[in-house]
């Protein structure tokens, strides 16, 4: 009966002191009580010694893995002892008179190759101390594990039989093909031939079986061999090399420089890009002084409001929700914008926005108080206005009463300081901050004082004013000034756009 196991998959835990053995039946003696594994695994390294032999009072538990199909027993019982001829090394686990267990290594006969010394503490130096009682448990426990492998082996040949003979007269008897319904034949048996009472209720140790591989150790030989055998031919072995993005450089270049901009006065207040460049607010009157000059070379207040009205339009659609709000399929929910101007330039620049806005199937309402005397600027502005399908209106009564999408306020200019004290100028402040709407800022005035609607952003051209708190999130655009320009009026200037005209900035 010993016999039917050899060849079968066991795995033997001899306690916490020898560890688990995994390997392959070769031998079992019942009259001294050992089994026999060759191609032994010893903790989930394989052992040196090809075959370790164990006694019954060395095994605390011992689980069967696999068994072999008929006909491998015998093929495999030839090849073992071949093996073992020619081979002539073994392990034995024994016992000493004092009752502890102890593995001792066979002798190797005169003609055997020279082994080699083990990496690794051999298990031949550790001792273990097993008491009588734990030596008559394990070899119970053997003896109740063969018996039941045997009703199982037993039961599955009365099962065939009985298959076979409970088969209808009738029905045909299938044709055997040779070997390859054997094969088969064999496979079906090592999945379903086990009997259901032989299912472990037990679940699987995960961290039993993962604490069996030392980790530390595998990467510690891992590194050492790189070390011995060069792998890792640049810089230190522990060394960890850079890791780069998908948008970051690897070639070495020059060193970033931030302060690109400097004015020739001191700088009150300084902004931050996305990128971390550093743009110096200026004051109104260089600001001013930036202006005439880029006019005297050719950039007019026609081609200033122009870039400043598609560049607030620009920033407006995508305020008002992008490509997400304005499409085909979104007509019936046009968005809704309310423009605040006055009689001036910074009201030109509004209504320019406005004309774009409408361009872009926005509904837009545009508020100008009625004057006798109007801006050559303003009249061509509202010339181009009145061609599109914006609403101009002079009178607060004809502005929305329910929230807008949008307020773009243009009312204030540091030039026109005296418009503050109008009715409708006030009127105008009541409505937008009554509205919660968020409000628009183009190109606001400096101090708190000169601005009664508090805005969420504002746009700023050319370089930003030192703007306070109650102008939101600050934007910048690019109105088209060229480089010579601001070197004419003292300031050392290098684009902070890159790829784009409106850029959002931090507070340093």
């Amino acid at each position: 009966m010993a016999t039917d196991w050899l060849g079968s998959i066991v795995s033997i835990n001899c306690g916490d002191s020898l560890g688990v053995y995994q390997g392959r039946v070769s031998a079992v003696d019942q009259v001294s009580q050992t089994i026999s594994l060759t191609r032994p695994f010893h903790n989930g390294v394989k052992c040196l010694v090809p075959e370790v032999t164990f006694r019954a009072g060395d095994i605390t538990e011992l689980k069967i893995l696999e068994i072999p199909g008929p006909g491998e027993t015998q093929h495999f019982g030839d090849l073992h002892q071949t093996e073992l001829g020619s081979s002539g090394v073994g392990c034995q686990v024994g016992i000493n008179q004092n009752g502890t267990g102890k593995l001792v290594k066979k002798p190797a006969s005169s003609s055997s190759v020279p082994q080699n010394i083990p990496k690794r503490t051999d298990v031949k130096s550790q001792d273990v101390a097993i008491s009588p009682q734990q030596q008559q448990c394990s070899k119970s426990y053997v003896d109740r594990h063969t018996e039941s492998l045997s009703q199982s082996k037993s039961f599955r040949r009365r099962h065939n039989s009985w298959s076979s003979s409970s088969r209808h007269p009738n029905q045909a008897t299938p044709k055997k093909s040779g070997l390859k319904n054997g094969q088969m034949k064999n496979k079906d048996d090592e999945c379903f031939g086990d009997d259901i009472e032989e299912i472990p209720d037990t679940d699987f140790d995960f961290e039993g079986n993962l604490a069996l591989f030392d980790k530390a150790a595998v990467f510690e030989e891992i590194d050492t061999y790189e070390r011995r055998s060069g792998t890792r031919s640049r810089g230190i072995p522990n060394e960890r090399p850079a890791r780069y993005r998908h948008d970051e450089n690897i070639l070495e270049s020059e060193p970033i420089v931030y302060r690109r901009i400097t004015v020739p006065h001191s700088v009150s207040k300084e902004f931050c890009t996305d990128s971390g460049l550093v743009v110096p607010s200026i004051s109104y009157e260089l600001h001013k002084k930036l202006l005439a000059v880029a006019e005297k070379h050719g950039l007019t207040l026609e081609r200033r409001l122009e870039m400043t009205g598609v560049c607030a339009s620009q920033m407006a659609l995508t305020l008002l929700g992008g490509p997400n709000r304005l499409n085909p399929k979104n007509v019936h929910q046009r968005p809704t914008v309310a423009l605040l101007c006055g009689p001036h330039v910074k009201g030109a620049q509004g209504i320019s926005c406005g004309r774009h806005l409408a361009n872009h199937d926005v509904q837009v309402i545009l508020f100008l108080p009625n004057f006798v005397k109007m801006l050559e600027s303003i009249t061509n502005e509202l010339s181009l206005f009145s061609k599109t399908q914006g609403q101009q209106v002079s009178s607060l009564k004809d502005l929305p009463t329910s929230p807008v999408d949008l307020v773009i306020n243009c009312l204030d200019c540091p030039e026109n300081a005296f418009l503050r004290d109008q009715p409708w100028y006030k009127a105008a402040v009541a409505w937008a901050n009554q509205n919660r709407a968020p409000v628009l800022s183009i190109d606001p005035p400096v101090h708190e004082g000169e601005q009664g609607i508090d805005a969420k952003w504002s746009l700023a051209l050319g370089l930003p004013l030192p703007l306070g708190e109650h102008a939101g999130r600050v934007y910048l655009c690019d109105i088209g000034i060229p480089q010579q320009v601001f070197q004419e009026v003292g300031i050392n200037y290098h684009s902070p756009f890159g790829c784009k005209f409106v850029i959002p900035l931090h507070s340093a």
